[in-house]
């Protein structure tokens, strides 16, 4: 909670004048508690959670021939009961996390240190700190994922995930309960380390979300693909091999970037795959070719 009275009183303590977005959070966030503030981020997930996949879930269902260009599977359709089974047993887990984020809040206030008042982050410290939240994340992700995949690891915990081989973007959150208390920690490692104020806070892990959700999807859409813009960035094409190689991958662990799989020579199996579907597309194309290169043959002979 803001602890001044007016916005007169906030400039003071500020010593210049707010920026409208300031003035926004203060208007906002002036009378209330710090610990609901703490709570919108499971209810900002929530929304994204519910939100992000409707589009291509939509277009499968009533405009399949729009999109099935740009899956990676086009042989495995998720049925509709499926995909809707996965957002029913994950969003059943939000306002339980939003009842433990209350309880737990004097807690989380102690480890994460998040600011909630003024002023609020510049747009380079909120840059700064989400490249760090995203590396570390990363890092740590790729190293319990590669727990996950051991055989007491996967045959415990992580199948739950492997249930899809063509995931969704509802998947994103389908797995086991130890499994999402696990990588929680990695997502929490940055802000825990390097403090920020909660609207960063939610950002991260709104960006962090809709990311999940993307690699998820099942589909690549190469004109409005990150990886053309970030360094090392995976995309849905980099995770959608992890599932479909199957529960014994042992390709693909990072989450996000690739240079762990690369420094640690786990993304052989996909450097494998890719090189052989670039051979296979050469013969079809040479293949067109030549049969193309026949029928005019045959035209002139006929001529």
């Amino acid at each position: 909670m803001i602890p001044y009275a007016s916005a007169a009183e906030s400039e003071a303590a500020l010593g210049r004048a707010m920026t409208w977005a300031e003035a926004a959070w203060y208007k906002y966030s002036v009378a209330m508690p710090d610990s609901w503030l703490h709570c919108h981020t499971t209810v900002i997930l929530f929304v994204i959670y519910t939100i992000t996949p409707l589009p291509l879930l939509i277009l499968e269902q009533f405009a399949p021939s729009v999109i099935l260009p740009y899956k990676l599977q086009p042989g495995v359709q998720v049925p509709l009961a499926d995909s809707l089974r996965c957002y029913i047993e994950a969003a059943c887990v939000f306002p339980i996390a939003v009842g433990f984020q209350l309880v737990s809040y004097p807690a989380a206030a102690k480890v994460l240190r998040t600011r909630m008042g003024l002023p609020l982050p510049s747009v380079r410290e909120t840059v700064a700190q989400l490249v760090v939240y995203s590396l570390l994340e990363d890092y740590l992700s790729y190293w319990i994922h590669r727990l996950l995949h051991t055989q007491w690891g996967y045959e415990k915990i992580h199948r739950v995930h492997h249930e899809f081989t063509a995931p969704t973007g509802f998947a994103m959150s389908y797995s086991h309960w130890a499994e999402n208390l696990l990588l929680s920690i990695p997502a929490l490692a940055g802000p825990v380390i390097v403090p920020c104020h909660i609207t960063t806070q939610w950002l991260w892990f709104s960006i962090r979300l809709i990311e999940g959700i993307n690699i998820h999807s099942g589909y690549h859409f190469p004109f409005i693909s990150p990886s053309k813009l970030i360094p090392f960035y995976g995309g849905a094409a980099y995770h959608d091999y992890h599932h479909y190689a199957g529960g014994r991958s042992q390709s693909n662990f990072a989450p996000l970037f690739t240079y762990c799989d690369y420094i640690y020579r786990t993304d052989k199996g996909y450097r494998y795959h890719k090189l052989k579907q670039a051979k296979l597309k050469s013969l079809e194309e040479n293949n067109v070719e030549k049969k193309g290169g026949s029928t005019a043959l045959s035209t002139r002979k006929k001529d």
